[in-house]
């Protein structure tokens, strides 16, 4: 296949077919399986691509050292985003860019990609996914863990529609992911405090044990006659808010930790709670 344009479309002939770019997306998923401190993720994204540089420089060994060198270079991305940074570089030495332009755009959009990557697989979607598992294994129903494996295979296959994203829109790729970017992160923050709120009112149990009374059938529970009538587990709604307050205050969390931990061995200790 050429790389002269289609001249009854007016697009590009490309010389990877869609099985090729899928399965770009698919060795994406191993670039962190060779690490190097050095180069962090370099040798495993050399590797991915490999293949496709062979085929692009075919019969120019100094073509293909040049692109393998460039790329050995240190690269630490967002992993999940990689096949998108992928097929859209890979246009640009199909379409044999200058050298010195690949580089430099594939330099300035490591960072900002690693942004948006872990923003939306790292810090959002895993969190909430990771909670919910876990509060619905922890009743004993083997759907938890089951759940989380399920959208982890959802992440790896998810890589073959994003190498094509990136190969077929190339550098518009980037705002494309940009403005998708914003609206996921919208709608998961919404999804990650609902989930959160949830499992502070199942995880967080605060209870006293004081009664106020001489005793027998005259006594009054501070817990089940007073509190749980004016506001059921009012409790844990307020020591986590007040740590929650005490984080904007910029509070070390370490000592959050230590409070906790000091205050509920005291309530234990004198037998209020």
């Amino acid at each position: 296949m050429t790389m002269a344009s289609n001249k009854t479309t007016g697009k590009k002939n490309q010389l990877f077919s869609n099985h090729e770019i899928s399965m770009l997306g698919l060795r994406s998923n191993f670039v962190q399986a060779s690490f190097s401190y050095e180069r962090m993720h370099a040798p495993g994204w050399t590797w991915a691509q490999l293949p496709y540089w062979e085929k692009i420089y075919k019969g120019d060994k100094d073509g293909l050292k040049r692109v393998m060198t460039d790329n050995m270079e240190f690269i630490n991305s967002s992993p999940p985003l990689y096949p998108i940074l992928m097929g859209l570089l890979l246009t640009m030495e199909e379409d044999h860019v200058d050298p010195v332009t690949i580089k430099g755009l594939k330099n300035a959009l490591f960072g900002p990609m690693a942004g948006i990557g872990d923003a939306i697989f790292w810090f959002t979607i895993m969190p909430i996914v990771g909670g919910i598992s876990a509060s619905i294994a922890k009743s004993g129903n083997v759907f938890g863990p089951i759940l989380f494996f399920l959208v982890y295979l959802f992440l790896f296959w998810s890589r073959m529609p994003l190498a094509h994203l990136g190969y077929n829109l190339g550098t518009r790729a980037i705002d494309v992911i940009q403005e998708n970017s914003e609206v996921i992160s919208h709608v998961a923050s919404i999804l990650g405090l609902t989930v959160i709120g949830g499992l502070i009112a199942s995880y967080v149990t605060m209870k006293l044990t004081v009664t106020i009374g001489a005793g027998g059938n005259s006594a009054i529970s501070l817990q089940k006659d007073l509190l749980n009538k004016i506001f059921p587990n009012i409790l844990p709604f307020a020591f986590v808010f007040l740590l929650y307050w005490l984080l904007k205050k910029n509070i070390n969390p370490i000592w959050l930790i230590v409070i906790t931990f000091v205050l509920a061995i005291a309530m234990s200790a004198i037998g209020w709670m």
